[in-house]
């Protein structure tokens, strides 16, 4: 990735080396044009001054133009730069992120809840797409991180590739007080940037942008 940006900035400055002093030359010889043409015009039939002011004008916003391009490429570059170490921290990472649904892969759903303070306890609730209610237990109170392994009531295993909807609803006693996502534990393998956006891609198959990112180990 590093080779990469390495060529993408060096694309950039040639790219501005080369259109920023054409522009620049296109200019001056427009001004020396016009100074000679004003210097011998015909005194009793003048030149027309307003269009040499329009295509004064004219060159200057293209110069404008060119070199809000160049700016423009240069913060590319920056931004793609970014991704690319944010790529290099990032990789490989153990990291959790809030999610509701979550595919099945056909190895244990890793995960954690943040539960509200005053909690008696938890239960976590899987539905698959139609809503049907698939398993449910109860969560060890204060435990860091929770697996399920695809175990259905029924005892048989979901299909790999089946998207389920998790949801942990908690209790004070035998009073429901809420519910809340789940937090999906997995690993990062892959960074990318889209407009600015830097979005990671996990082995549970999610995707999700950094902000919502949070690490779990620095493993």
């Amino acid at each position: 990735m590093t080779t990469v940006s390495d060529v993408a900035g060096y694309q950039t400055q040639t790219s501005t080396a080369s259109s920023t002093p054409s522009v620049g030359k296109e200019f001056e010889s427009f001004i020396r044009l016009l100074t000679a043409q004003i210097r011998n015009q015909d005194p009793l039939s003048p030149l027309d001054s307003t269009q040499f002011v329009e295509q004064l004008a004219t060159f200057s916003t293209l110069e404008q133009q060119v070199r809000s391009n160049v700016n423009l490429e240069s913060i590319s570059t920056m931004i793609y730069d970014l991704g690319s170490l944010v790529a290099s921290q990032w990789l490989g990472k153990t990291v959790s992120f809030e999610s509701s649904w979550i595919p099945y892969t056909g190895s244990a759903v890793e995960f954690s809840a943040e539960v509200p303070a005053g909690t008696d306890h938890s239960a976590l609730t899987i539905r698959d797409v139609n809503g049907q209610v698939i398993w449910t237990e109860t969560l060890a109170p204060g435990a860091s991180s929770y697996s399920w392994n695809g175990q259905t009531i029924s005892g048989a295993s979901v299909p790999p590739g089946s998207v389920l909807q998790f949801r942990v609803d908690t209790y004070k006693g035998n009073q429901q007080t809420g519910s809340v996502a789940p937090r999906v534990i997995a690993t990062v393998t892959s960074v990318s940037s889209n407009d600015g956006t830097i979005t990671i891609d996990t082995s549970a198959n999610l995707s999700t942008d950094i902000g919502n990112v949070q690490i779990v180990d620095e493993g």
